[in-house]
């Protein structure tokens, strides 16, 4: 990936390997301290560490997809509010790729998926400092160019399967690193109450099996619910076959595919 200098408006690193953007921009950010710019944005070409939610490890055809992270620093964030943060990176990536298709949606809390396929993964690592939010290091992988996955990953999906073409991988990047700048910005520039209350909906509006009857599986087994809400801080909550009320943390609560 050789992005233009003269249209890419963020710092970027470009890496052929590495074991993983997240640990590579931390490290970068431990080391350097301020001289680290918001948006930084580290990319590779391929990793040998690279991991998802619940540890899981994210199959990349080398020089085929996005594999990056980038730093923000939203000290204006009151940690209990870092769930935000999640659903605009998720918001502008679905988004991005809604231009190709548009069955895209948001697997909660952050997964991007096409249809019963995933697509793209999100892995956010907050730094708290005290009560607020002093660094946040978002990673993404998403597929785009690669045509055959050979992992035991049960669903993949890349936009050129979807699409039936190559993609520049450059300028999505760029789309998407803007989606997100815009979001970010009105994070703090507007009324927080009232801009978060329309990112939740955006959130909820987008997400995957947002209707009807579905198979959930938590410490008790599998359940057909419904999803009701999610909340402002991340809490799933689903409605059983019952009429009950069932609340989760992430991680608590499985979509059974």
């Amino acid at each position: 990936m050789k992005p233009n200098p003269e249209t890419f408006r963020y710092p970027l690193v470009v890496l052929e390997e590495t074991d993983s953007t997240n640990q590579y921009i931390s490290q970068l950010c431990n080391d350097l301290k301020e001289d680290v710019a918001e948006f930084t944005t580290v990319a590779a070409e391929f990793q040998t560490s690279g991991k998802g939610q619940r540890g899981n490890s994210w199959e990349a055809e080398k020089g085929k997809n996005l594999l990056f992270s980038l730093v923000l620093y939203p000290t204006f964030l009151e940690a209990h509010h870092q769930f935000i943060l999640s659903q605009i990176v998720s918001l502008a990536i679905k988004e991005e790729l809604s231009r190709w298709s548009d069955d895209i949606t948001i697997k909660w809390p952050n997964d991007i998926y096409w249809k019963e396929k995933k697509i793209c993964g999100i892995l956010i690592e907050n730094d708290l400092t005290g009560h607020h939010i002093g660094r946040s290091i978002a990673g993404i992988g998403i597929n785009i160019n690669q045509e055959a996955f050979h992992s035991d990953a049960p669903n993949p999906v890349s936009l050129k399967q979807i699409s039936g073409k190559e993609h520049d991988r450059h300028e999505i990047l760029s789309h998407i690193l803007r989606r997100i700048e815009i979001y970010y910005k009105g994070l703090q520039l507007e009324n927080f109450a009232t801009y978060s209350a329309e990112i939740n909906a955006r959130y909820a509006r987008s997400l995957f099996r947002r209707r009807g009857f579905h198979l959930y599986q938590d410490t008790g087994g599998q359940f057909l619910a419904r999803l009701l809400r999610v909340e402002s801080d991340g809490r799933f909550v689903l409605e059983d076959e019952n009429g009950q009320e069932r609340e989760y943390l992430f991680k608590e609560v499985q979509h059974i595919l």
